[in-house]
C-alpha cells in the first residue's frame, strides 16, 4: 500500500474525510492489513480542511496518499467533491470508494476484485456487504434491521438501482467518462452517478457478499434524524435533478405527509424490542426524509441552481 512504486495500482481505494479523527485510524488500519500485495493497490484519503479536528494530522501519520481540499475557495462543498477530488488523483484502474466511519474485513479489496475477474464480461461495479460495527443503540438497530446500508436492497429498486456509496468499486475509466459524481448534491449522490453510468457507460453491477465492510450506524435518534434529513436533502434535489421523469406536485407532497399520521400513531404504541424500535424506527425516518425534502423540492433557489449544467470542482469534467 506504497506510492513509492511507479507500477500502477489495480485499485484505487478512496476515502472522504472530514472531522473523522476518532474513527479514520481504524478505517486506515484495516485498509493496510488487507490480504493482498501492497502493489496492488493505494489508499488515497480526501481531507477537507474544514475539519475541526486532527482528521488531517491522523491521515499524514497513517503513511497514505493525502489529498485536501477547500471548499469555501474551489467548491467540492459535500461528500461527492470530495470523492471527485479522489478520483481525479486516483491511478488504478479500479476505484474502490469507503467512508472513514467504516472499518473494511481484511479480504474486502480482493473479495471485489475476484468478483470483477470472474465475471463473464468486465463489469460497470462491484459492490459489497455493508454490516452495523456494534449496533448498539436503537437507532443503529433500526438500521441494520431495515438493511439500511444494504446495496442488494436498493439494486433491486426496479428502476433506480443504485449501489451503497461506502463500499462499491467502480472501473476508472467509466467514472472519467461522465465527470464522477455531481457535487451540487447533499446527499443521494450515489443515486445519481450510478444512473448516469448506467445510461452512459453501460454494464452491469455485481454484488459480492464476501466484500464486507462494517459502518459505524448514527448512534442516537437525534443524529440519525439530522442524517434522515440530509437524506430528504438529496432525494428532493434527485427529484429536481431529473424533473422530466419525477414530476412532483403539491397534491403528492400532501398524500406523503399525510402517510405520517398512522407511523406516528404506530411509533406511540407501548411495547420494546425490535418491534418497536421498527415502529419508531419507520416514523423517525419518514418525516425526517419528508422534512429535508419539502425544505429542498420548494425552494426557489434550490430549483434554480438545478436549471443550470453540472460544473466539476476537480477537472474532472461535467
Amino acid at each position: 500500500m506504497s506510492e513509492a512504486s511507479g507500477a500502477r495500482p489495480r485499485v484505487s481505494v478512496v476515502v472522504p474525510a472530514r472531522d473523522a479523527a476518532p474513527t479514520l485510524a481504524g478505517c486506515l488500519g484495516a485498509l493496510a492489513a488487507q490480504r493482498m500485495p501492497a502493489s496492488d493497490y493505494e489508499v488515497i484519503v480526501v481531507v477537507d480542511l474544514r475539519s475541526r479536528d486532527a482528521t488531517a494530522t491522523v491521515a499524514r501519520a497513517a503513511g497514505v496518499r493525502v489529498v485536501e481540499i477547500r471548499p469555501d475557495v474551489g467548491g467540492a462543498r459535500y461528500t461527492a467533491g470530495a470523492r471527485n477530488a479522489g478520483i481525479h488523483a486516483a491511478r488504478g484502474e479500479w476505484i474502490a470508494f469507503i467512508d472513514a466511519d467504516c472499518v473494511a474485513s481484511r479480504g474486502w479489496l480482493r473479495a471485489l476484485l475476484e468478483a470483477a475477474d470472474a465475471a463473464q464480461t468486465a463489469p460497470l461495479a462491484v459492490a459489497g456487504l455493508t454490516i452495523g460495527a456494534d449496533s448498539g443503540s436503537a437507532a443503529a438497530r433500526y438500521v441494520d434491521l431495515t438493511g439500511g446500508l444494504r446495496s442488494d436492497r436498493h439494486l433491486a429498486h426496479p428502476r433506480y438501482p443504485w449501489p451503497v456509496g461506502n463500499n462499491v468499486m467502480y472501473r476508472a475509466e467509466a467514472l472519467l467518462a461522465v465527470g464522477g459524481y455531481d457535487d451540487r448534491f447533499v446527499s443521494y449522490e450515489q443515486a445519481d452517478l450510478h444512473l448516469r453510468l448506467m445510461r452512459a457507460v453501460g454494464g452491469g453491477t455485481l454484488f459480492e457478499e464476501r466484500a464486507v465492510v462494517h459502518h459505524r450506524h448514527r448512534a442516537g435518534w437525534r443524529a440519525y434524524w439530522r442524517q434522515q434529513v440530509s437524506y430528504g436533502n438529496g432525494y428532493a434535489q434527485f427529484f429536481l435533478r431529473y424533473g422530466d421523469e419525477l414530476p412532483w406536485s403539491v397534491a403528492g407532497e400532501l398524500r406523503s405527509w399525510a402517510v405520517l399520521v398512522p407511523l406516528a400513531a404506530r411509533a406511540a404504541v407501548p411495547g420494546g424490542g425490535d418491534a418497536a424500535i421498527l415502529r419508531r424506527g419507520n416514523f423517525v425516518k419518514n418525516a425526517a426524509q419528508r422534512v429535508g425534502f419539502a425544505r429542498t423540492y420548494w425552494s426557489r433557489t434550490e430549483a434554480a441552481r438545478w436549471r443550470v449544467p453540472a460544473r466539476s470542482s476537480t477537472g474532472l469534467g461535467s
